[in-house]
Parts: structure tokens; C-alpha cells; sequence
């Protein structure tokens, strides 16, 4: 069992969001394998890689310099790594390479690099490795070999992404393929992470996407009022925020927003706020939740078990999408959840952090905060109930990166320097605030 951690009572909030991005960033040090930059899905020594992850790393990277976790030197040389294992891979219709047309399977194997379980061919999870690649060309801009060299190699993975062939003919892009089956019948429309896939695509200037596809995946939004706030609604956290790691969407509208006079990043912050509230009502009366204890999102959970308590009957769930308000929600609260939502709500989030600080859920964790709790479903000799086995690189990524997006701006700063970005961003309609400026060179 590691020491226990020092506790935060007696710390500034700068002290404690500095030691938290710290213990997050340790994941990329200790479930990366570095000769080729895969980095594990999650916190398990079979764990396969998850792309997803690995874009969330190279992203985390240059954080990790400005913040001096690790020297610029070590940043390079795992960047180039990384960059040259995706560029010399295998791209082809094999059931074991490791992407095609430019995309990749959504889990590779930890030591090959090869596709594993027999997953598809991810296009959300490519997209969140393209940002980590697009992140690395917009930081290490010195003009060394290697610095240069980690340009080349990311602009050209990102160039010779098919974003066409990833709409099979279709109004918007499918979720992902499979060699022997062929695309996946689920395609990407309404509110969802792929806010990032399409400005990305969009802004392709060797396969973009028709800007019709952008209103198509708006055509099927919907809006709520809910405790008094109308937002565009998903009901998991990780929706209103993954996009937002990389995209500056302060101030900018696309013609849905423009509508009704709002923008994602407000958005994302009324969604932040009902969590709180709906915390704080708790309709189904779970325990623990409060206005400084709250972050229902995807995440794992305690199982898919009834189990009768206190009088009351209650059904638990294992990994699942979970949500405000109206479900599925089985009292299992993910940490890394509220802390991601930092930039939009600091006045909710920074006495939460405190507040997870005092239910010890960083005592036994290696990487920050235990990954998910659920103190309804009793275990013996826990406090806080159930707790996740292992942690995800997915939850830590946006732990790391958007307390630096809070506390200086960097990865919005970085994107919003990208041209594929700000023509991504145009393309989709959007207009105003720090799109009209030139960017910071």
C-alpha cells in the first residue's frame, strides 16, 4: 500500500491544483511503454492500449514541460516515439494492422502495436489521437531535427486521414469498421463528443467532410431547461467537456448557438451547475451527494446487481454511461469527472476537489483520486463504498489538461495557433471572438 498522501486542507488552491495535475500525469509515466508511445487503457499490466490515451499523452506532454514534470528533451523523444510508430505502422485491410485510411483501431496492443480483441476502427478515437498529434505540432516549434521532425510527422498523419471514406456514403461519419463486417451502422449525429471529430475533418485540406455533414450532426440536438437552465443536453459530464480539452469555444458560435445566443463553453457550464444541483437534491437519495460531492459520467461501477438496502431496492450497474437528470444513475460518482470541469464552474469545483480530498479518495490511489466511488453500495470497512479497481487514461488526460487550460490557457492557446483548427471552426459557421483575430505565432 503507497504513503498515505498529504492532505490538502491547509494548501492554496494553485498548490493543490499543481500536486493534483502531478499525481494525474504520473499515469502517462508509469502505463506508457515508450519505445512506441502506446499507453494502457487502463491501470491493469494486460491492459491493452487505447489510442484515445495515447493522443490524451502527447497532448499532456507539453503541460508536463511548462510544469516541470518532465524536461523538454523527455517530451521530444517520447513525442518522436510516438509519432514515428504511427507513421511507419501498418495501414492496411489486415486484420492485424494497426489502422487504415488513415484511422486507427480503437485498442492496439501494449508491445506491437497491433490491433487487438477485434476492435473497430475508431473514429472518435482517432480524432482524440489527432489532437495529441496537432497539440505536438503546435508546441515543439524550435527548429531543431527533431522538433522539425515531429512537425513532418504530424502533419502528415493527420493529412492522409480519410474523413470522406469515413462517411460510407452517408450525412454524417460512421462510428468506426471492422475489416471482415465493414462500417458500423451508428453514426455520429446530435450533441456528442465529436464536436472535435468534425471540426477536425472539416478542416481537412486533403479529405474534408462537406460542411453539410456539421449541420447535420446539429440537426439532432436537443434542448432542455432543467433547474432553471436551458442547455443543449447529454446527460454524461464527459460530453460537455472532452471536446473542449483541445477547442477554445469561449465567445465563438456556429449558427445553432448564434440562435440562441449562447456558445458551448457556456453550455458546457450550465450543464456543470445542474450536476451540482441535481447533487444537491438528490432525487434518489444516494449517499454522499451534495453540492461539494457530485461527477456522474461514463464510468465503471459497482456491477449489475440488485441489492435491497436500508429498506430500499437498488439496481447497480458496471461500465456505463451515466447521467443528469434522468438516468441511469446508481450513486457512483467519478472525482475525475468534476475536477475536468474546472474552466466552466471554478466556484463548484474547487471546494469539491477539497471535499474528495477529505474522504481520503486519494489515500490508496496511485494517480490523484480514486477513479469512481460509490458510497450507497456497501462494502465492508470502506467508507466510501465501492471504489474503481483500476484508473483510466481516459479520465486522466482531462484531469491534467483542463486544470491547464484553467490555470494558463495552454492547450486552447496551442489550437487555437492551428490552421486546421481555425478552418475546422469556419467551415462548421462559426464566427466571432478569437476566431476573427490572427493567431499567436
Amino acid at each position: 500500500m503507497p504513503d498515505p498522501k498529504t492532505r490538502w486542507s491547509h494548501l492554496s488552491n494553485n498548490t493543490i491544483l499543481h500536486e493534483l495535475q502531478l499525481e494525474s500525469f504520473e499515469y502517462f509515466n508509469q502505463e506508457t511503454n515508450f519505445k512506441n508511445g502506446m499507453v494502457r487503457d487502463r491501470s491493469f499490466r494486460k491492459s491493452p492500449a487505447s489510442i484515445a490515451c495515447i493522443g490524451l499523452a502527447l497532448s499532456a506532454y507539453p503541460v508536463a514541460v511548462e510544469r516541470k514534470f518532465i524536461s523538454r528533451r523527455t517530451a521530444v523523444r517520447r513525442t518522436l516515439n510516438t509519432l514515428r510508430f504511427f507513421a511507419n505502422s501498418e495501414q492496411s485491410k489486415g486484420a492485424r494492422a494497426t489502422g487504415y485510411n488513415g484511422f486507427y483501431y480503437h485498442f492496439l496492443s501494449q508491445l506491437s502495436g497491433r490491433r487487438v480483441w477485434r476492435c473497430e476502427l475508431s473514429t472518435i478515437d482517432t480524432a482524440i489521437l489527432l489532437a495529441g498529434v496537432l497539440v505536438a505540432a503546435s508546441y515543439f516549434r524550435r527548429d531543431t531535427p527533431d522538433e522539425r521532425e515531429i512537425r513532418e510527422a504530424a502533419d502528415s498523419l493527420y493529412l492522409r486521414t480519410d474523413w470522406q471514406w469515413a462517411l460510407n456514403n452517408g450525412r454524417t461519419v460512421s462510428h468506426g469498421w471492422k475489416p471482415r463486417h465493414g462500417f458500423i451502422k451508428y453514426r455520429w449525429k446530435g450533441y456528442n463528443e465529436a464536436l472535435l471529430l468534425y471540426i477536425l475533418a472539416l478542416g481537412s485540406p486533403t479529405y474534408p467532410l462537406p460542411q453539410s455533414t456539421y449541420k447535420e450532426w446539429t440537426a439532432g440536438f436537443e434542448w432542455k431547461r432543467i433547474f432553471g437552465r436551458s442547455h443543449v443536453y447529454a446527460g454524461p459530464l464527459f460530453i460537455h467537456q472532452l471536446p473542449q480539452v483541445w477547442l477554445d469555444l469561449r465567445g465563438v458560435q456556429d449558427d445553432c448557438m448564434r440562435k440562441k445566443r449562447s456558445d458551448y463553453f457556456k453550455n458546457s457550464c450550465h450543464a456543470t451547475l445542474i450536476q451540482q444541483q441535481y447533487a444537491v437534491k438528490n432525487p434518489g437519495k444516494f449517499a454522499h451527494y451534495g453540492r461539494h460531492c457530485w461527477g456522474i459520467t461514463a464510468s465503471d461501477g459497482p456491477g449489475n446487481v440488485t441489492v435491497w438496502i436500508d429498506g430500499i431496492r437498488r439496481r447497480f450497474y458496471d461500465y456505463l454511461a451515466r447521467g443528469v437528470p434522468f438516468g441511469p444513475d446508481d450513486g457512483t460518482i467519478s472525482p475525475w469527472a468534476a475536477v475536468a470541469s474546472l474552466p466552466f464552474a471554478p466556484g463548484a469545483v474547487l471546494p469539491t476537489i477539497r471535499n474528495f480530498d477529505n474522504l481520503r479518495l486519494r489515500e490508496r490511489a496511485p494517480y490523484g483520486f480514486e477513479a469512481s466511488f460509490n458510497p450507497t453500495f456497501p462494502v465492508k470497512g470502506s467508507p466510501n463504498g465501492w471504489t474503481a479497481q483500476y484508473h483510466y487514461g481516459l479520465n486522466q488526460g482531462p484531469v491534467v489538461l483542463m486544470i491547464e487550460n484553467y490555470r494558463s490557457g495552454l492547450l486552447w492557446r496551442l489550437m487555437r495557433n492551428c490552421p486546421y483548427i481555425r478552418v475546422g471552426l469556419r467551415r462548421a459557421g462559426f464566427r466571432g471572438g478569437w476566431l476573427n483575430t490572427a493567431p499567436i505565432l
